[in-house]
């Protein structure tokens, strides 16, 4: 008999079509509100994504849930001492992600310094008939300020020190690397050209980055995120980017996806992606694996993979 597992998330087919050739899979909201209360007794797993919000609510609603599986790295939007209290065991995806998030990470910074997405259109509506493109910035050699160097802070620092760039960070301690160490993100906007956002979301990094960092960073910096939307306060961000308070800013996070900002949308020194930093294949696939081999662990009574951290 197949053991009883909770969606609620979307989940790449690849993951999905695996999860139903082995266990009996219920599709609800984070809610779960549409589910009558027997439905939920027997559930045993939770299968979410780093985006999914399962609150106290949702897991005191299922009497028989052992543990949450987390599609991602992110987990900030699960109440993990809510599962802990009851012995839930929570797990997540990481380390497989790190590669494809950090080469994004670069990906943004050089096309936002060198202005790729605004070049392209200048080039397709044929404005390059008329004059030349603006000159951009140039990104070898320059400051780069990195809030949150975990494993997708260090793999950027890596990546950075190829093309010569001053590095240093911002953390919740100094971690006795060679950067050096500022003990607020604001020192740390002001002294560099660019300010990345590699920090997980939560209470303890909710608008980390406001206007008082973004006015550090000042009028020739560049604010890149492929952290947590909450960590940046958009709407001060959006305001400082239309009055050239920052020269621009590469986003792959946002604090209510899918839904940026209404400013953002309408400025032309900010580059929008659709939080894909790492979503190729490789990486899903990994991705997928990891969070099977977390279930099949947990069913099987194994030591999980990968719990998040105490």
């Amino acid at each position: 008999m197949k053991s009883t597992v909770l969606k609620v998330a979307r989940l790449p087919d690849m993951l999905s079509e695996r999860l139903y050739a082995d266990y009996d899979v219920l599709e609800g909201s984070e809610s779960g509100e549409e589910l009558e209360a027997r439905t939920l007794r027997g559930i045993r797993a939770l299968i979410a994504n780093g985006e999914s919000r399962v609150s106290a609510g949702l897991i005191e609603r299922l009497p028989d849930l052992q543990v949450i599986v987390v599609f991602g790295v992110g987990y900030d939007g699960i109440d993990v001492e809510a599962a802990r209290a009851r012995g839930i065991a929570v797990t997540h995806t990481p380390d497989v992600l790190t590669d494809d998030v950090a080469d994004f990470a670069m990906t943004l910074l050089l096309g936002t310094a060198r202005r790729i997405a605004r070049a392209d259109r200048f080039v397709r509506e044929g404005r390059w008939q008329q004059g030349p493109f603006p000159f951009t910035r140039k990104v070898s050699g320059k400051r780069l300020g990195i809030v949150g160097l975990g494993r997708i802070g260090k793999a950027i620092a890596q990546r950075a020190a190829a093309f010569d760039m001053q590095i240093s960070y911002h953390g919740r301690r100094p971690l006795g690397v060679d950067y050096p160490y500022y003990a607020s993100v604001t020192e740390l906007a002001a002294a560099v050209d660019f300010l990345l956002v590699a920090v997980g979301g939560g209470d303890s990094t909710h608008h980390m980055v406001d206007a008082g960092v973004l006015d550090a960073l000042g009028s020739q910096g560049i604010l890149i995120n492929v952290g947590r939307g909450s960590v940046v306060d958009e709407a001060a961000l959006a305001q400082a980017l239309a009055e050239g308070r920052l020269l621009g800013a590469g986003l792959d996070v946002f604090e209510d996806e899918p839904r940026p900002h209404a400013r953002l949308l309408d400025l032309d020194n900010v580059l929008l992606a659709p939080h894909m930093a790492s979503a190729t294949w490789d990486t899903r696939r990994a991705m997928s694996d990891l969070t099977l081999a977390n279930l099949a662990a947990h069913f099987a009574g194994e030591p999980l993979p990968t719990p998040v951290p105490d």
